[in-house]
This record gives C-alpha cells, structure tokens and sequence, in this order.
C-alpha cells in the first residue's frame, strides 16, 4: 500500500471510531432511559386504581437521539487540551449569545467541530489526487475549514439574534411603560413581560423569563440581569438594566425616565438610517455611472452614429 492509502485507512478508522463513540453514547442514555422506567413500574404501587396514572414519556426524535450522540461525544473533550484549543473566550461569548453556554450546549459545539473536521478531511482525501506538498496543504486546508465552519455558523446566528435584540428593545421600552402606568412594580412588570407578553418580544421575553427563575431561584435581581445586560452587546440595552437596578434598588417614578429613553433611542434610530440613506444614495450614484450613463449615450448618440456611418458609406 502507498502512503496515500495508508492515510485514507487510517482516518476512516479514526471515523469509524468516532462512530463507535457516538453509537455507543446513544446506545448508554437509551439502556439508562429504560432502566429508569423500569425502576419506576417495579416502585409503584399494585393499587393502580387509587393512585392517578403517570403521564407517558414523550417518544423523542431522532434529533435529539442525535444530539444526544454528539454531546456524548463531545462531553470527552471537556477540561482537556482539545477544548482548550476549540474554545476561545470569543467562542464561549457567542455560545452565551445564542443560549447554548450550558454543558450540553458546550459538548454539542466541540463534538460538531471535531465530527466535521474529520469529515472534511476524508471528503478531501476521497476526491482530491493533487500529490505532494499541496495534498499537504489541501489537507490542513480542508482541517481548518471543518473547524472554523460550526463557529462561522454559530457567529452567523449570534448576530441575527442582536440584530433581533436591536429590533425589540423599543417595544420592550413602549411595553414596560405601559405596565408601570396601570400600577405594577418593577417586579410585576418584569413577571408578566417574560410570562404573559414574551410571544411580542420573543429574544428579549425569553431572556426576561430566564433571570425570572434566577431570581426565584435566590440570585439577586443585579445578577439575574447581567446576562441580559452583558450578552448581547448592545449599549442602550444595558443602560435600560441599569434604569430597571436603579428602581428595583430605590424606587420611585419611572414613567418619565422610560419615556426620555424611548425618544432618545428611537431619535437615534432615525440619525442611523439617515446616515444609511446617505451612503447609500453616493454608492447608488456610483453604480448609475456605471450601468445607466453608458445606456444613456447609446440612446442619445446611437442614431447620430448611425446616420453618420450611412453617410460614409454613400460617400465610398
């Protein structure tokens, strides 16, 4: 066998292993599942008829049979040197920012990055007959491509959500003043935005209902909402956490205060797309002289040419 074979065997027995790995994670959490429900139809009582029964078990998919795989395999990495190296602080931000800064969430991202580096790199192998030192090179290419690729998508949808979080705030002002004026406290308000009205806000509601549970749980109001005033690094958005610390600390009218915020956001607003608009209108002045001038002197000066070819030719 040449070199190049024994490369292809040994990454498809290092994706066989992997394999193995995943298949037998999945293989534990279902023998683990059904040791579970054993235990509990052995513990429960012969009177079925006095005691109300169980809800059943809801069957889960085979994503999350999936899923469940991944952070099996994943869950190896942690604390090592390959998380070390797979996971940067900037890593872990986005990770925060798009809620998946949990152990499963953490062992879910390595074990992707890991999976599709490897798969990568036997596509690469598999379709590519370059030799020498750029097989080397495509090699370490296809490598880093398979693992930056979970972090580009990662960042992708990190992004999305604080352009969401951009996009909701002023309706989270509007919805909070509204509250404050019928009479709730800072707590009511703070309640029933991330319970009743989180459909209208679905980032911002979302987040909201998790410092909810932090502070029922026993954490301070200040630490349940530096999550919120931290992840999505959006200043006005930690300005507003600090005006909510400020009235759940003290107290007092916050009508107004909200109201002077709105405006100030919403005027800023309005300055950012006028500046857009700006720009936009020099860059569009730029493509008209690219695209519509030349039509524009075909147009005007196309009979003009053609009559004056007419006329050379008569003159032939």
């Amino acid at each position: 066998m040449t070199a190049d074979h024994w490369w292809i065997a040994a990454l498809l027995a290092l994706a066989a292993g992997i394999a193995l790995l995943g298949l037998r994670g999945w293989v534990v959490s279902n023998r683990d599942q059904r040791s579970q429900q054993a235990l509990q139809s052995a513990l429960r009582p012969r009177d079925a008829a006095a005691t109300p029964a169980a809800p059943p078990t809801p069957r889960r998919s085979l994503r999350q049979h999936w899923l469940d795989a991944i952070a099996a395999f994943g869950e190896r990495f942690n604390g090592g040197r390959i998380e070390a190296a797979l996971l940067a602080p900037e890593d872990r931000l986005l990770l925060d920012q798009a809620g998946w800064n949990t152990q499963a969430g953490t062992a879910i991202f390595l074990g992707l990055r890991v999976l599709i580096a490897v798969a990568t790199v036997l596509a690469v192998l598999a379709f590519n007959e370059s030799t020498g030192f750029s097989r080397v090179m495509v090699i370490f290419g296809a490598l880093a491509f398979g693992i930056l690729l979970p972090k580009f998508a990662l960042r992708a949808w990190a992004m999305r959500l604080r352009k969401q979080v951009r996009a909701e705030l002023p309706l989270l002002i509007d919805l909070l003043r509204l509250l404050q004026g019928v009479g709730f406290s800072m707590d009511q308000s703070l309640q029933t935005l991330g319970d009743k009205l989180r459909n209208a806000i679905p980032v911002l509601g979302r987040e909201i209902h998790q410092a909810n549970l932090a502070y029922m749980h026993g954490r301070s109001r200040e630490q349940s909402l530096r999550r919120l005033g931290e992840s999505f690094d959006d200043e006005d958005l930690r300005s507003l956490v600090q005006l909510i610390l400020q009235v759940h600390a003290h107290g007092g009218a916050v009508q107004e205060p909200l109201r002077q915020f709105s405006l100030r956001l919403r005027e800023q607003r309005r300055s950012t797309l006028k500046e857009k608009v700006g720009k936009l209108s020099v860059k569009m002045t730029v493509v008209m002289m690219l695209t519509l001038l030349p039509a524009l002197m075909l147009v005007l000066a196309g009979p003009a040419i053609i009559a004056l070819a007419s006329a050379l030719t008569k003159l032939d």
